[in-house]
């Protein structure tokens, strides 16, 4: 009951801020067009969402490692749709990479239009590069980061698997950084059943950033296997942390 209750009060905090977003929007245009008001009241929505359940816990580790001056290509892995909000703990104003059909659902789709977010067709490979590289570039210089998801999909199993290589093309033509994260415990956040799990503990490490000069001097397929290795490893660690 008490989750059917969250659901309904997340609807209605969706739809205000979905509402103040886009009024937003219209007023900043003309002197943010890196959109970071929009993304300012998306961090406020993602931060009443987690502190109101009193046992939800959250923190990020390298905080410390991040240039908020800079723009950055973000790689994280992917286990839910969790990973989302819980990335708007860094300090950064980004737009996500995103597959056209998640455009389609209720509420996220509208938001991803708002935030301008970039939406590519996975079924069309040659076109979807070409697009994340040329939007990609274009928030880069507006000041914005780029968040990609290179696995491309969700892991079922909780583990890291396999890279794509597109967000490294993009850190490559766009001259700027990557910097990687991992999450952890964004999957046990929403159990099997769709309730909420009312002791959960999400925690996101960010490593330090490939210089933009190693970037450029690395072929992205091998650039993106180190940072893939990486962030195994740190995933490994921050599981025997978190066990501790």
């Amino acid at each position: 009951m008490l989750s059917v209750l969250y659901y309904i009060f997340l609807v209605l905090l969706c739809t205000f801020f979905m509402v103040l977003s886009a009024v937003a929007l219209v007023v900043s245009w003309p002197f943010d067009k890196a959109r970071r008001v929009v993304h300012e009241l998306s961090r406020i929505l993602v931060r009443t969402f987690f502190f109101i359940p009193p046992l939800w816990r959250q923190r990020v580790i390298g905080r410390e490692l991040i240039d908020r001056r800079k723009s950055y290509v973000i790689v994280l892995n992917h286990n839910t749709v969790i990973d989302i909000p819980a990335l708007y703990y860094l300090p950064l104003n980004f737009r996500w990479v995103s597959k056209r059909e998640v455009f389609r659902v209720p509420f996220f789709g509208q938001f991803l239009v708002l935030h301008g977010d970039i939406c590519i067709n996975r079924g069309r490979a040659a076109e979807a590069m070409e697009q994340l590289v040329r939007d990609g570039k274009l928030w880069i210089s507006r000041g914005a980061s780029v968040a990609v998801f290179p696995e491309g999909t969700r892991s079922r199993d909780g583990e890291i698997h396999r890279f794509k290589a597109g967000a490294f093309t993009l850190a490559r033509e766009a001259g700027v950084e990557i910097l990687p994260v991992v999450l952890d415990g964004t999957a046990t956040l929403i159990r099997k059943n769709g309730l909420f799990n009312w002791r959960n503990r999400i925690t996101l490490r960010v490593l330090p950033p490939v210089p933009a000069a190693e970037v450029a001097a690395t072929d992205p397929h091998a650039m993106m296997e180190r940072v893939h290795d990486a962030m195994c490893e740190a995933l490994k660690e921050l599981r025997i942390k978190n066990k501790n």
